[in-house]
Order: structure tokens, then C-alpha cells, then sequence
């Protein structure tokens, strides 16, 4: 959200800058008022520019200055124009330096963009991202033709991002990619060559791992998403957003895997750095960052929190000192690659976590370093999509799945299956809860739960209630294709949470699935 002050300012700031601004520069005078950019709103959201050019402009340039305050942190602009009788703007932007200078040039899009948007961190492919001087900035119009005679009108739209909200998604990827809710199936942790990932090359040597092939990976596997965090770095976020509008049916979530001497966690949707330095003088301990990226808006998960953290793995162990506020967390990386039925696997992290009071959406990332193989890690293969966690989401956008992590209606499948499903709910009275929710049960009542699942044919259901197995299905195995199991859950009006797991013919954790809470809200733990 935009501070009110501050946009009161930046209106009055705009209004003077366009309102006087003459004959635009870089092509010959006109005293026709139709060659002048005139500003029609300036508030907290929306500049909007509009203007005409005529015949006597082909072949020519114009300039449209606006002003940008300090404390901008994204610059947005969509443009659009009359395109009769084969006329044609192209489009650019020019910071407040030279041209050629430090603040000048910023990107030029010709006619292949309507919209676009640069901030620090990240910009649309043609553009430069970089900081944000203040001062008088400028669209730069291109006219390579529009006939003698011609006149054709232009509009151009330019919001600024207040850096109050660094994080706050473009417009141009607020679009849903799918706008059907359901099942969305995607990978939460993998590298680049932004980082630590790496391939071979066409000689058969190590090389750092192009982003692209990342996509590649994920889209052979069958993803509808993928969050790209690379350790302690936003570098990849440019290349996402080259790579989107052409992988136009799998989601590229921006993401960093803040990595410190005293554990690892993913945070997503991040659009600008994190100031990683756990145990420095600027970053006490692993508490300021999580009220940070909570005062960021940015949903977090513990990466493999039960790894080894000495020589063989330095920091990848869960170790802050002090312990850190789970109240700040979202999400626990509970199987990372291979490792659901291992002593590395973090589920018995994260149920210690639900012991303890707090609502955390178990989920699953690959950790993949390599996204042409399946490369051989300590806790077995690491492949893109494998592990897989799957997302009930209202759409697929970014907003979508983060909101959906966030509720924790969300399964993971070990093996990265394309078809397997699992779903819990449980009734009482006219109130039901999916996995995330909290179902009210007054001791002395029961709550009718029902287990769907699809694909494991051969397996096992198995209910855990409040860490323990707990043999509450009469008949567990699986023997459809697709199967429906229902159970009946007393209560003794207190505290507690139970998600169900399915393990496959061959005994191994196959889908791991999130809690629903009962009475959570009415009871301290």
C-alpha cells in the first residue's frame, strides 16, 4: 500500500513537473498544443500522460518527463496508441543523468511492449534494473513512421512503487496464469548458475547451470510452479522475468534461500535483498530477519532443518542462537529431495513444531543443483519436481500460491508423481476444515473426517494425531485406484491437530499431508 503522505507528494511533485512542461525535446518545435504530453490524473496509484502526434513528428523523438521522488522503489509504465494508417511509437526510458551516463539509459523496448517495469533489483527484458534516482525521468518516444497528415493519439499510465513496499508484485505479473481454483503441483527449492547450481557443458565439463534449463526441467516433469531461490541473492530475478512470458503455463516464483552459519530458509515473493548476515552487528540473530520478512509481507519456510551443519554440510542444520520465533514462520521444508523416510527428513522438525502451538504448512522442495539429472545427494536423488508439493489455490498467480501455502490446504508427494492426490476433511455440524483449517469439536462430540485418495493402489493410509500414529481407520489399505476412507474423531474439547500420510505398496512414504486443527483458537497449547 502506498503511504498517504507520501502520495500526496509525489501527485503535487508530478503535477507541476508535467503540467509545465513545454514542447517536448529532441525534435522540432511545434506550437500545435497536439505534440504536447498533457497530464490528465496524478494520485497515489496512477500518473496518466496523454498526448497526440501528427505527420510533422515521423521520423523524429519525443520525451515525456515525469518526476520520481525519493524513496521510489519500481517504476511501472504502460502505453498504448493509435495504431491506424500504419502508425508506429516505439519505446524507451531515460533516467535523470546524461545519456550515456550512470542515471541516463535505462532500456529500450521499440514496439515489442506495451508494459513494462524496472526497480533495483529486477526489469522487464530491455530494460536495466538498477537504482532509482530521484529527479526527472523520461519516456522516450520513438516515431519511425506515421503519414503526412496522420494524427494519432497516445496514453501512457506510470505507477511508482513507494519502497515501503519493495516486495510488491508488478502489475504485469499479477495476471493468473490459470484462473480455475484446484490441485497446482510445483517445486520450492532449486539453484542456478545465480548461485550454486551447476551442469555440464557441451564439453562434458562442470559449468554454472543456466536458469533456462530449469524451466525445461520443471515443465518435463509436469510443474504448474517453481520458486527459484538462490542463496542470498535476487541476481536470477531478471532472468525470470525474461523466461515467463514465454513459459506461459508454468509459474516462476521469485525466491531466495536465505543462507546463514545457523540454518537455511526459503522466503518467497522476495523483489528486493535480504540482509543475510546472521550473528554480524546489522543482524543479530535469526529473530531480525524473520520480523523483517514479516514486516515485508513475505511468507517463509526452515529448510532442511535436521541436516548435519559442520564440514559436510556448513550451516544447513536448523542452529540459531537464540532459538528463533516460529511464530514468524510460515512453512518447514519437512522432505527435501529423497529424504521423506530418512534421518534426515524434517517432519519430525516440524510436527515438534505443531506440538508446540504453531500453525506451519509442511511443505517440499528438491534442492536441485542440477536440472538436467538427477543428481546423487546424501539423502538420495534431487531432481526438479521431486519432491512435489501440491497447492489447493483459488488460481495460479503468484498471490494464488503463496495464499495457498499460507493456508496449508497442501500435500506433498514424495516421489513427484503427476496424478496422485490426497485430500482430508473434517465435518462437525454444518462446519467442515480442509488440511489448514480449524474445526471447533466441544469435548464429548465427535468429528467425522474423510480421507480421499487417488492413485496408490497397493498403499497404506496412516492417521497421526498430535505426533503419534494413531490407529483411527478400521481398514487402511488402499485397494482402488481411487478410495475414499471416513472415520469418526472424539473429542475432549482440548487442543490438537491430525493429518494423514499414505505409504505405497512398498512401505514407503509416498504422500504426506497437512493437519487440520481442531479447537486451536479456543485453547493455549
Amino acid at each position: 500500500m502506498h503511504l498517504l503522505a507520501a502520495a500526496c507528494a509525489l501527485a503535487v511533485a508530478l503535477a507541476a513537473s508535467c503540467m509545465s512542461a513545454p514542447a517536448l525535446a529532441q525534435g522540432p518545435a511545434h506550437a500545435n498544443e497536439a505534440t504536447h504530453a498533457r497530464l490528465v490524473a496524478a494520485g497515489p496509484a496512477d500518473l496518466i500522460l496523454q498526448g497526440r502526434i501528427t505527420g510533422a513528428d515521423n521520423q523524429t523523438y519525443r520525451e515525456l518527463p515525469f518526476q520520481v521522488p525519493a524513496g521510489t522503489a519500481r517504476i511501472e509504465v504502460e502505453f498504448d496508441y493509435d495504431r491506424s494508417d500504419k502508425t508506429t511509437i516505439d519505446l524507451g526510458l531515460l533516467g535523470p543523468g546524461e545519456f550515456l551516463g550512470r542515471d541516463g539509459f535505462r532500456g529500450w523496448s521499440g514496439g515489442n511492449k506495451r508494459r513494462f517495469s524496472v526497480a533495483a533489483s529486477d526489469a522487464t527484458a530491455s530494460y536495466s534494473p538498477g537504482a532509482l534516482t530521484p529527479g526527472e525521468w523520461k519516456l522516450l518516444l520513438g516515431i519511425p513512421n506515421i503519414r503526412a497528415g496522420g494524427n494519432a493519439a497516445y496514453t501512457a499510465r506510470i505507477r511508482l512503487t513507494l519502497a515501503a513496499t519493495p516486495d510488491a508484485l508488478p502489475q504485469e505479473n499479477k495476471a493468473p496464469l490459470r484462473s480455475e481454483a484446484g490441485w497446482y503441483r510445483g517445486d520450492l527449492h532449486m539453484h542456478s548458475a545465480h548461485s550454486d547450481g551447476n551442469c555440464a557443458g557441451q564439453s562434458g565439463a562442470r559449468a554454472p547451470c543456466p536458469l533456462f534449463l530449469s524451466a525445461q526441467a520443471a515443465v518435463a516433469a509436469g510443474l504448474d510452479f517453481v520458486a527459484v531461490t538462490e542463496h542470498n541473492t535476487v541476481s536470477h530475478l531478471p532472468a525470470l522475468r525474461e523466461l515467463q512470458p514465454h513459459f506461459d503455463r508454468l509459474l516462476l516464483i521469485p525466491g531466495m534461500e536465505i543462507t546463514t552459519f545457523q540454518g537455511h530458509a526459503n522466503v518467497f515473493g522476495v523483489r528486493a535483498p535480504v540482509d543475510f548476515r546472521v550473528g554480524s552487528a546489522a543482524v543479530p540473530d535469526w529473530n531480525a530477519v524473520l520480523a523483517q520478512m514479516r514486516r515485508r509481507g513475505l511468507a517463509v519456510s526452515i529448510n532442511h532443518p535436521i541436516r548435519p551443519s559442520d564440514e559436510r554440510c556448513m550451516g544447513c542444520g536448523w542452529t540459531p542462537r537464540p532459538a528463533a520465533d516460529l511464530g514468524l514462520v510460515s512453512m518447514v521444508e519437512a522432505i527435501n529431495g529423497g529424504d521423506a523416510d530418512t534421518p534426515g527428513s524434517g517432519i519430525a522438525f516440524w510436527q515438534r513444531g505443531l506440538d508446540a502451538g504453531h500453525r506451519l504448512t509442511g511443505v517440499g522442495g528438491s534442492d536441485n543443483h542440477d536440472a538436467p539429472t538427477a543428481a546423487e545427494e546424501p539423502f538420495g536423488p534431487s531432481r526438479i519436481g521431486r519432491p512435489t508439493t501440491v497447492v489447493h489455490a483459488r488460481e495460479l498467480s503468484e498471490a494464488g500460491i503463496l495464499d495457498g501455502l499460507r493456508a496449508g490446504n497442501v500435500f506433498v508427494d514424495a516421489f513427484g508423481s503427476r496424478d496422485r492426490l490426497l485430500e482430508l476433511r473434517a465435518r462437525h455440524g454444518a462446519n467442515e476444515a480442509a488440511m489448514g483449517g480449524e474445526l471447533v469439536v466441544p469435548a464429548g462430540q465427535r468429528a467425522r473426517l474423510r480421507v480421499q485418495v487417488r492413485n496408490l493402489a497397493g498403499g497404506r493410509v496412516e492417521a497421526t494425531l498430535d505426533g503419534a500414529k494413531a490407529a483411527l481407520i478400521a481398514r487402511p489399505q488402499v485397494s482402488a485406484a481411487q478410495q475414499s476412507f471416513e472415520f469418526d474423531w472424539p473429542s475432549d474439547g482440548r487442543r490438537h491437530w491430525l493429518r494423514i500420510d499414505v505409504r505405497d505398496a512398498q512401505g514407503r512414504l509416498a504422500l504426506m499431508g497437512n493437519p487440520v486443527y481442531f479447537n486451536w483458537s479456543a485453547q493455549r497449547p
